[in-house]
């Protein structure tokens, strides 16, 4: 074998390890390296989560903010009960969390995209038409009813819209234990700082009035 067929050979190796090792990274969390670890909201964050607490007693494992109801009597007809890592510290460093969603008859929980994690959901209560969209605009849907699942595959915009005559309810899960959430109404219209109006405009193919009406809507 000659000398470059040698380093061909070991580059190809060295390569095929490289990406081994790599795999495991596209999780959305990073593997836990202990049985568990609390989080202290107290400390920073680090790259992992929070720092684990000194003292942990059965209490840290057991969650109660997932019931309702909830009150949706706001704009948008919706109201979200997190158990991520913030309001249940046990989720720290294990990569996944939940919500309790409840829509009002008409509510929407308008588009957004959840950047850190994939989201597999069921409807508890009612008719949700829930729906997400692809990098080539093209639109998945369907009306989901009490019994049924949806997924939604990692940072794409989405949406649930309750088409019932009563409130509808869900329970939904990722794969993060702070999957984060880009509401986009709100990003464009209420960002600090905000967006300029020519960029708006130009993107929204609008005039500038109708950008400040809008922004005033979400700013605050």
């Amino acid at each position: 074998m000659t000398t470059f067929q040698t380093s061909s050979s070991l580059f190809r190796s060295f390569f095929l390890t490289l990406c081994l090792f790599a795999i495991p990274s596209l999780s959305a969390d990073s593997d836990p390296l202990q049985d568990f670890c609390v989080g202290d909201l107290k400390a920073s964050p680090s790259i992992n989560g929070f720092p684990c607490k000194s003292a942990v007693s059965a209490s840290d494992f057991f969650y109660s903010g997932l019931g309702g109801p909830l009150d949706t009597s706001n704009p948008n007809g919706v109201t979200v009960a997190p158990a991520n890592v913030l309001t249940f510290p046990a989720l720290n460093t294990l990569g996944l969390s939940m919500n309790n969603v409840e829509l009002a008859p008409g509510g929407v929980n308008p588009p957004h995209s959840h950047p850190r994690a994939s989201e597999v959901g069921t409807v508890i209560q009612g008719s949700v038409f829930v729906g997400f969209l692809t990098t080539n605009s093209t639109l998945f849907s369907k009306v989901v009813n009490a019994g049924e699942a949806f997924v939604i595959p990692r940072g794409l915009v989405h949406f649930q819209w309750n088409v019932g005559q009563v409130k509808a309810r869900m329970i939904t899960a990722f794969n993060s234990q702070l999957p984060g959430a880009v509401v986009l109404p709100n990003t464009l219209f209420g960002s600090n700082p905000e967006i300029p109006n020519a960029v708006l405009t130009r993107a929204f193919r609008t005039d500038d009035t109708t950008v400040q009406n809008l922004k005033s809507k979400f700013s605050g």
